[in-house]
């Protein structure tokens, strides 16, 4: 009894003032909700929706466009984003053979040890390795870059991506049907949004970039990465940062979910299975039950 009165009288000293006639104004407090005007939501603009070749039930990788994004990571992207979680190795995939995946894994350099006198050392990396980071460590990634850490690539095209409210979430959640290409939308949609200009009367921090498809602001610290003809594609495709967003973007969806395409045959073997099987159940109790009334 006495808790559930300290309890009540706990309640009467946070509950909201009534306000009379000649009450003084009460001053907000800074718990306060702030209103549409004060707070935007972010990001500014929802991610463009694009048709990818991974999206439906029959869904597949362009092993092409997949070399194409590789390329985009190794020559603009490596330079501050890791991918630890990704091996060399893996890259197969992609349709490349184990020769010139020993070969690309070659032009790269990882630490190893220690050696026999305990000390770290360095060597020519191998397919069994994994993508190495461009900074020794934490400390240092932020000291390169305004004290901010570049996120790792190995998961992003999962672990970024914005809902699209109710009801569609809904619909996204059914498999192979719903709307699940939200990490590769927004990793284009960022990529590209660099080039939009800001509202009238907008101010942006010094030292960042407008985009209004950041999702935690109207602006970041990372500068525009790609720029047209910045990197050469062999097999003709445009050398224009719409199509580079493009192909990075697929390659870092294969990164965060290489058995997408294993995944998905299953899943359809796993539904044609269940119906037939569904099928047969309803024949067979028609069966058993036909003659009893």
């Amino acid at each position: 009894m006495i808790k559930l009165i300290s309890a009540l009288v706990a309640l009467a000293n946070v509950a909201p003032l009534a306000y009379s006639a000649d009450a003084e104004e009460v001053p907000p407090q800074p718990s306060a909700v702030h209103t549409e005007a004060t707070a935007p939501h972010y990001p500014l603009k929802h991610p463009k929706e694009l048709d990818w070749s991974f999206a439906g039930f029959t869904g597949h990788y362009d092993k092409q466009q997949l070399q194409r994004g590789l390329k985009i990571y190794t020559e603009v992207c490596s330079a501050c984003h890791s991918m630890k979680m990704v091996a060399y190795r893996s890259l197969s995939d992609l349709g490349y053979s184990d020769e010139q995946v020993k070969a690309f894994a070659a032009d790269h350099e990882v630490q190893d040890g220690p050696d026999a006198n305990g000390e770290m050392y360095t060597r020519k990396a191998v397919p069994s390795d994994y993508f190495p980071s461009p900074f020794a460590n934490a400390e240092a990634a932020a000291a390169s870059n305004n004290g901010a850490v570049p996120p790792d690539f190995s998961l992003i095209a999962k672990a970024r991506g914005i809902t699209r409210g109710f009801p569609q979430f809904l619909i996204d959640m059914l498999p192979g049907v719903g709307y699940q290409e939200g990490g590769p939308d927004y990793i284009y949609s960022l990529l590209t949004g660099y080039d939009e200009t800001p509202p009238a009367g907008f101010e942006i921090a010094e030292g960042t970039n407008y985009n209004p498809y950041f999702a935690h602001s109207a602006a970041l610290a990372m500068p525009k990465p790609i720029s047209d003809d910045q990197v050469t594609y062999e097999d003709g495709s445009p050398q224009t940062v719409d199509q580079y967003a493009r192909d990075v973007s697929a390659f870092l969806m294969w990164a965060a979910e290489p058995h997408l395409e294993e995944r998905k045959r299953t899943g359809f073997m796993v539904m044609v299975f269940l119906i037939i099987f569904s099928g047969l159940i309803y024949l067979t109790k028609r069966s058993v039950y036909s003659d009893k009334r």
